[in-house]
């Protein structure tokens, strides 16, 4: 929903989202938290494919969605799954808390390419009550992405994102299916050139795309070819790339905390300060004072 107004939901709905991926960079997938109360929505057409997940207080719950009418009592965790281009409309009795994860269908039809060989795969509406724990946890895991690293999370939310649509094609399309397994991983020269990359761009906002563009690879299949070589995701690797710098710099004790903060691309000082001590154990200041501190003379 990088576009608030391109999203009719948004619109129609009383109040604002609590949370929105607005601003974040994200590209093939959006959040929004809403907390809503009781309300009736008229019909409507989302551009995009939408999975909408019940974070808040059992409610009733009346759909129609492309003609199918559907009455559900929604507790939390619940999901749906609403294809885009379909006529939509709802009704709530009780004030409503949910998570939407928006798609653009494009994305959709194209890992379905780039992972099962197809680009005629389509999701199926899913109205009745849908318990996927892997799907909560990717609600949640992009809720807290957003508050912890916000235009940082890009990355993080590409990769997300891939994670999602494959399930979702694996499990709710018109032809399901299992994909085939990855083997082997990236050559150490192709993981040279892209660690090397990350290296020289660490004040950036770097996307999936752009390290797959490397070793000229789909963003699926280097996402998991990368995690095979290194035991760790691309978005947690330049994450430990730039607290390697931060030690660095902060060994040096010419810049300030503030300044490291900004030259390595993290979003504040206070979203630093917490990657650095998930990492270190300490904070930056911390860490300064104890790398910096001078030898107690010796007696003789």
């Amino acid at each position: 929903m990088s576009n608030p107004a391109q999203n009719k939901l948004a619109l129609i709905l009383p109040k604002s989202p609590i949370v929105v991926s607005d601003g974040s960079n994200w590209g093939n997938i959006h959040f929004a938290h809403f907390q809503q109360p009781p309300c009736e929505v008229p019909e409507h057409v989302s551009s995009r494919h939408t999975v909408c997940m019940n974070v808040g207080k059992p409610v009733r719950l009346e759909q129609v969605v492309d003609g199918q009418r559907k009455v559900v009592d929604s507790i939390p965790g619940d999901l749906a799954i609403y294809p885009a281009d379909l006529s939509q409309q709802f009704r709530w009795d009780k004030e409503a808390e949910f998570f939407n994860l928006f798609l653009e269908p494009s994305f959709v039809t194209q890992v379905g390419y780039e992972v099962f060989g197809s680009d005629r795969l389509e999701l199926i509406p899913h109205l009745a009550t849908l318990v996927d724990p892997l799907v909560q946890q990717i609600g949640f895991a992009l809720s807290t992405s957003l508050e912890i690293d916000r235009e940082n999370s890009s990355l993080y939310a590409d990769a997300m994102g891939y994670a999602l649509v494959v399930h979702l094609l694996t499990r709710y399309s018109t032809h399901s299916r299992q994909m085939k397994p990855i083997a082997g991983g990236l050559t150490q020269t192709q993981l040279k050139s892209v660690i090397d990359f990350m290296n020289a761009n660490l004040d950036k906002n770097i996307n999936l795309a752009c390290l797959a563009k490397i070793v000229q690879l789909s963003s699926y299949h280097f996402a998991h070819l990368f995690k095979k070589s290194t035991n760790t995701s691309p978005h947690q690797y330049i994450i430990r790339c730039r607290i390697e710098r931060a030690k660095q710099l902060i060994a040096s004790g010419d810049l300030s905390i503030a300044t490291i903060a900004q030259i390595l691309g993290f979003a504040s000082q206070g979203h630093f300060t917490y990657h650095f001590k998930k990492l270190v154990g300490v904070t930056p200041k911390v860490y300064s004072q104890r790398t910096t501190k001078l030898p107690e003379p010796q007696e003789h």
